[in-house]
């Protein structure tokens, strides 16, 4: 169980995040055509997990438009952005933006993802919902970075993640 904050106010996760060095949990997810998704759709590209609490949020959103402005750059490399919005709510924010360096998905259906990687809330006013956090794969699916961002409403370490790669 990790422990971070909103606002300063303690909020815990399920777990941990999975260690550097193993392989990353399978997943299904939804995308915003309605398609499930697998982290095995994605194998033999590196992977950049951004993981948030809702688009709908000014960091959230912040971190879906520079990890798109950062993807254009990347070879070789997707990156997923992950949350519990409805898949219909993912779309219209990266249509309106004009994001297409991105990959939306939704862990709506039964929470999974959070689950299983260990970073859903399991109290506060953010309760089920996905802590912030990135997870950096290799291309066979191996963790080479993490970062569960302690106080929720702070951006990511884009440079680390990112010099992980």
């Amino acid at each position: 169980m990790a422990k971070v904050t909103l606002k300063g106010n303690d909020i815990h996760t399920s777990g941990s995040l999975p260690e550097v060095g193993s392989k990353a949990p399978d997943f299904t997810l939804t995308g915003t055509d309605l398609s499930s998704k697998s982290l095995s759709d994605f194998a033999g590209s590196k992977v950049v997990l951004n993981i948030f609490p809702s688009v709908d949020t000014g960091t959230c959103a912040q971190s879906v438009r520079t990890f798109n402005k950062e993807a254009s750059n990347l070879e070789n490399t997707k990156v997923l952005c992950i949350s519990r919005d409805l898949p219909f709510a993912q779309g219209r924010f990266c249509g309106a933006e004009g994001l297409d360096n991105v990959v939306s998905l939704s862990d709506f259906k039964d929470g999974s993802f959070g689950k299983s990687y260990g970073l859903n809330f399991v109290d506060g006013p953010l309760e089920t919902l996905h802590s912030r956090c990135v997870i950096v794969l290799d291309e066979n699916g191996t963790v080479k970075h993490t970062e569960q961002v302690s106080e929720t409403i702070d951006e990511p370490n884009y440079k680390a993640a990112l010099e992980a790669l």
